[in-house]
């Protein structure tokens, strides 16, 4: 462990500063660090661990090297092999409508692919074995009221009905999948030559949930018209639906997500972009608002 400690060198990318480059005797692994006290509990590693193992050979993910669970003296540890290939975030930015359409078209494959993976209810992953434990009652309303205190009551209120006209729709789906909830380009590799995903990495927000959730954060803030299409007909053809029907199905998903993102805005550039876009939705009702300009 000593030889290990001494190679780590931050990753960039994420915002949680807990993976670390390893680099002993010329070989490469990819170290994530679980404090004391994550809020995930002492099991964290163990159920990430059993994440990847559940994916493997149907979504690309590194391979487990070695896995520690945590305790009050020492945190716990999840080693993985390094994989080669860029950060997608550094590729979409160099890339043509025809590029853009290839990367679009792997990520939401790989979206559909966890989409078919069946659960048998949502709720957090609580053990190694991937038993799926209680998410908090209430629906988007609700979660709404419970996190964006920092809001005005008439700004809330103005986000109300949209979170309500959300929840009726991702309602009348019924079913649960296996959901990353961090996907998108910062979380991928990528071979920039084929634009083939060589790793799809942080599973430490997987959980069982709704089958539009991965969409919606796949075009979140990526919405490059060729990317996007490529999004949703890489879905569809799996799954069925019309394009535009699952484009309104993602953001309504999303707004889980930007809700919890808008109430820590000032921690991070993720968190204050979200309330940026969130504000919109709520100034104009529409879940397909777009504050950023083209």
């Amino acid at each position: 462990m000593s030889d290990l400690a001494a190679s780590l060198t931050p990753l960039t990318g994420g915002h949680s500063g807990r993976s670390f480059l390893s680099e002993v005797a010329g070989s490469r692994s990819v170290v994530r660090i679980y404090p004391p006290g994550d809020p995930r509990g002492a099991d964290a590693p163990q159920v990430d661990e059993a994440v990847l193992h559940l994916v493997r050979g149907l979504v690309p993910v590194a391979d487990v090297l070695e896995v520690r669970r945590g305790d009050s003296d020492q945190p716990g540890l999840l080693v993985t092999a390094w994989v080669p290939g860029e950060p997608g975030d550094r590729v979409v930015a160099g890339l043509d409508g025809e590029g853009l359409a290839g990367l679009g078209g792997a990520m939401g494959a790989v979206a559909a692919t966890l989409a078919g993976m069946p659960m048998v209810r949502p709720g957090p992953f609580v053990d190694a074995d991937l038993r799926i434990g209680a998410f908090p009652e209430g629906g988007l309303a609700e979660w709404v009221e419970e996190r964006l205190v920092t809001w005005s009551a008439s700004d809330r209120e103005r986000l109300l009905p949209v979170a309500e006209d959300a929840q009726v729709l991702l309602d009348g789906v019924g079913r649960a999948c296996l959901v990353h909830s961090d996907l998108n380009p910062k979380n991928v590799v990528v071979d920039p030559a084929t634009l083939e995903l060589t790793a799809v990495l942080d599973w430490e927000f997987a959980h069982a949930g709704h089958p539009w959730t991965d969409v919606g954060n796949l075009v979140r803030f990526e919405r490059q018209p060729a990317y996007v299409e490529a999004v949703l007909r890489a879905w569809t053809e799996r799954h069925g639906g019309s394009a535009a029907a699952l484009l309104d199905g993602a953001r309504a998903a999303d707004l889980w997500a930007l809700v919890d993102l808008a109430s820590r805005a000032g921690s991070n550039p993720v968190s204050d972009r979200a309330e940026v876009l969130l504000r919109a939705v709520a100034e104009t009702g529409d879940l397909h608002a777009w504050p950023f300009g083209t």
